[in-house]
């Protein structure tokens, strides 16, 4: 079951309420008070809206880099087709070292011919990513494919800086959203009234920074492990005679 996300609010105009929004309608209001002239604004499959691109192209001077999936049926039919019609090697490739027991392998392909064909504004360049997961201990292999559209043209972003953007998207995604999402299940939250959503969202990224000023490799782990033992959650915090002395020492 698909549950809308929640994100934040808006002001209603010249109503003392606030109305709750999603996504799509957040990103603009949200951009207004950020200075990104020439930034690349990077954003998932629910982003990929015309008007967005519009907005950060003509109205802001940015670039952007979209991911391209269903939301956009004919847009990644015709960027799926075009790449898969393809036999040629890879633009560029990289190779990541074993890491969390797995060796992953990414390969992209950009073009430049769909630019005038594809029903989107401002799009310079159109991609493939493909990435190959392979798990050490079990063996296990496994192969994603991603498309997308970047409003830079060949002259302003290679092949690697359009991988680097990607990659660089879903480090943040994994960092903070990944978590929230999937240990917190902050979409499946019951808290809807009042400023309730927002101090919870605001105390749950409190408590990942925390975990993660401590230098931890895996915030997940990390977490379970307190939710298993109060007193060890004192401890980390440095909260009891025991863990200040061990700190002074």
């Amino acid at each position: 079951m698909l549950h809308p996300k929640k994100v934040g609010t808006l002001p209603v105009t010249d109503r003392d309420k606030e109305k709750q929004t999603n996504e799509i309608k957040t990103a603009i209001p949200l951009l207004e008070a950020i200075d990104i002239r020439g930034k690349t604004i990077t954003a998932d499959a629910l982003l990929t809206q015309r008007n967005l691109a519009i907005y950060l192209v003509e109205q802001r001077h940015a670039h952007y880099h979209f991911t391209v999936k269903g939301n956009q049926k004919n847009l990644l039919a015709e960027t799926a087709f075009h790449f898969d019609q393809r036999t040629c090697p890879p633009d560029h490739s990289t190779c990541d070292s074993p890491d969390h027991g797995r060796i992953e392998t990414r390969h992209i392909w950009v073009t430049s011919t769909l630019n005038d064909y594809l029903n989107f504004p401002h799009v310079g360049q159109a991609f493939k990513i493909e990435r190959l997961t392979q798990h050490k201990k079990s063996g296990r292999q496994s192969r994603e494919v991603a498309y997308g559209i970047t409003s830079k043209t060949a002259e302003l972003a290679s092949p690697e800086q359009i991988l680097r953007d990607n990659r660089q998207h879903w480090c943040i995604e994994n960092s903070c959203h990944y978590i929230l999402d999937w240990n917190y299940d902050e979409d499946r939250s019951r808290i809807r009234t009042g400023y309730g959503p927002e101090n919870m969202t605001r105390l749950r990224r409190f408590a990942i920074g925390i975990i993660k000023s401590k230098g931890v490799k895996s915030v997940p782990q990390k977490m379970r492990q307190l939710m298993l033992n109060t007193r060890m959650v004192f401890d980390y915090l440095k909260m009891t005679d025991n863990a200040c002395r061990r700190s002074a020492a």
